[in-house]
């Protein structure tokens, strides 16, 4: 696939921003994914080579929060295991789905996501401010990691706020540590789904790659603004953005 020099800038601008909110709250995938899907690519394409691109910014992200002591492996292990069981059932399940149905589905599922995060300002963070020691409920890691992987094995919009939603509701961790769960939880369904697509051939490498390295670069920036300031500040442009390519993804694919 040959791409215009005023796709790869978009791709490239896109992909910074990408990775800066993703280490931030979470769901760059809401402006990767359309915006792959805007220069022509096919939606099963669109999502391998996603996932290929945010290996790389999940990576750099959950390093910072790692070393910075914000997530801690030994307690979240069956977490791990869990999502990488269900990114594996989600990734099988998406392929599949013809690529209509598909076209159909996405953009349901990102602006599903988009009116969440809009009407539901107190969803990520909790008052409680003390890391857990021990680790939490199996039960509670296994169901949130298998239905989170496999969402993100599935599709992935959003992956990263629903993580940290999720760690701050069930686990009451505290804001920093919700986001150091969430970005080491998608680096696992990320590489998991990442090789289900590769051996389908549905993975652009040059593109991914590409779009990996400015991910990188906004997940650099991303986390240490998280852990400087919170990510009150970025909420607002976050909604605008997924707002407005929800609503051109919706038109392009339904209209």
């Amino acid at each position: 696939m040959l791409l215009e020099s005023s796709h790869w800038l978009i791709l490239s601008g896109v992909s910074i921003v990408a990775g800066f909110i993703d280490a931030v709250v979470g769901g760059g995938g809401l402006l990767s994914i359309p915006a792959l899907l805007s220069v022509g690519m096919p939606p099963h394409v669109a999502l391998g080579t996603n996932k290929l691109a945010a290996c790389f910014g999940s990576f750099t992200s959950a390093m910072t929060y790692f070393r910075q002591q914000f997530f801690t492996p030994a307690l979240w292990y069956n977490t791990a295991i869990a999502t990488f069981v269900g990114a594996v059932f989600g990734s099988f399940l998406v392929l599949a789905i013809d690529n209509y149905w598909l076209e159909l589905i996405l953009p349901l599922l990102i602006i599903s996501v988009a009116l969440y995060t809009l009407f539901s300002p107190n969803a990520i963070g909790c008052k409680n401010e003390i890391s857990p020691s021990q680790p939490p409920n199996k039960i509670k890691q296994w169901l949130s990691g298998f239905f989170l992987g496999g969402y993100d094995g599935f599709a992935g919009p959003g992956i990263g706020a629903f993580w940290t939603l999720s760690a701050s509701k069930l686990y009451s961790l505290p804001t920093l540590n919700c986001c150091g769960l969430a970005r080491s939880m998608t680096l696992v369904s990320n590489v998991t789904a990442l090789v289900v697509f590769m051996l389908q051939s549905d993975v652009m490498y040059d593109i991914g790659i590409a779009m990996g390295l400015f991910m990188m670069l906004g997940s650099f920036i991303g986390a240490r603004f998280a852990i400087r300031f919170g990510s009150k500040v970025i909420k607002p442009i976050f909604i605008s953005v997924v707002i407005v390519m929800s609503i051109h993804l919706a038109w392009s694919n339904w209209f």
